[in-house]
């Protein structure tokens, strides 16, 4: 069936429903029948069934299954083009109208860092779903570079992330900045200490992130200029892993403070600040610059930079 046909098709919202179409891609974009249904809010039994009811329609194989997920068969992917098309056109109407009334509502997807996600969203989530609470907020934690990614092809409407890159299709907006600190086991030397010269990590044993990640480049920058070399015994993804790995003594860290919190609280980690260096790590909000935010997304982005919120979460 050509692409014209599937696109006239498909716009027939009395044989297909927009939500479906929107099923249908994510499943195609993530490759996880599970992931679609929680980032549609329903069950994966429900995605299954929307799906046989698109292969029914056009009478043909959408997708298959294999080890590294579902993926698009030929015809899968003409009508994976031609949705996305339909979706965004759609998303479209649906920010008019809203522009058009009073009330925030709709859907809003954003994809954030798990430091900042985990450790500094949720009092702005709350405020915000406490302002909008006709507002259908799904966040997912994911790596920087998938981030940009998403945030290009419109699989999201906001990105939350670290040391913000300049990109010709996406504009950034500051959010706030964390202040980064050495964290170490309450067995190690400088757990006695409350500040150290930055000249005394090296030949340290050391956790870190992992090398494609802006944090991780921001502080071997840090070391470079101060002729700092350490011993990396552990690389990672996520700033829950690395916490673990340095309770258990596998090596100390430079993490936000504010990750921590709660393993301070605990007596589990030790926070050494720097007595020659105060390391302040820039986040920033993103979207892609030709995409017109819907109200929602706007409303989420003041949210973010109120002042009031942003001095109580310091407290």
């Amino acid at each position: 069936m050509p692409a014209i046909d599937i696109l006239i098709s498909t716009a027939n919202y009395a044989a297909v429903h927009i939500e479906t179409l929107k099923v249908f891609c994510d499943v195609v974009e993530t490759g996880s029948f599970s992931a679609a249904a929680s980032q549609n809010f329903i069950t994966q039994s429900a995605v299954s069934q929307q799906l046989r009811t698109l292969e029914s329609k056009y009478r043909c194989k959408l997708l298959e299954r294999g080890r590294a997920g579902a993926k698009a068969t030929p015809a899968g992917e003409i009508l994976y083009r031609a949705s996305r098309e339909i979706l965004e056109k759609y998303r479209e109407i649906e920010t008019q109208l809203q522009e058009s009334g009073k009330v925030v509502s709709g859907s809003l997807r954003v994809a954030i860092v798990y430091s900042v996600g985990l450790h500094e969203l949720p009092p702005f989530l709350k405020e915000y779903l406490r302002e909008f609470p006709q507002v259908n907020v799904h966040v997912e934690y994911s790596r920087p570079n998938k981030i940009y990614e998403d945030v290009i092809a419109g699989r999201i409407d906001l990105g939350i992330v670290a040391y913000p890159a300049k990109h010709p299709q996406i504009t950034v907006v500051p959010f706030r900045e964390d202040r980064l600190v050495v964290v170490c086991p309450p067995s190690h030397p400088f757990s006695a200490l409350k500040k150290i010269s930055i000249n005394r990590l090296d030949g340290e044993t050391f956790v870190g992130y992992e090398r494609d990640i802006s944090t991780r480049k921001a502080i071997e920058q840090l070391f470079k200029e101060h002729s700092v070399s350490v011993h990396y015994v552990g690389e990672y993804d996520n700033i829950e892993t690395i916490k673990r790995a340095v309770e258990i003594g596998q090596g100390i860290s430079i993490v936000p403070l504010a990750s921590v919190q709660y393993e301070l609280e605990l007596g589990h980690l030790k926070v050494v600040h720097l007595s020659d260096e105060t390391i302040m790590r820039p986040l920033g909000i993103i979207y892609k610059k030709t995409r017109h935010l819907s109200p929602a997304a706007v409303r989420f982005i003041d949210v973010l930079r109120r002042e009031d919120l942003l001095e109580l979460r310091e407290q």
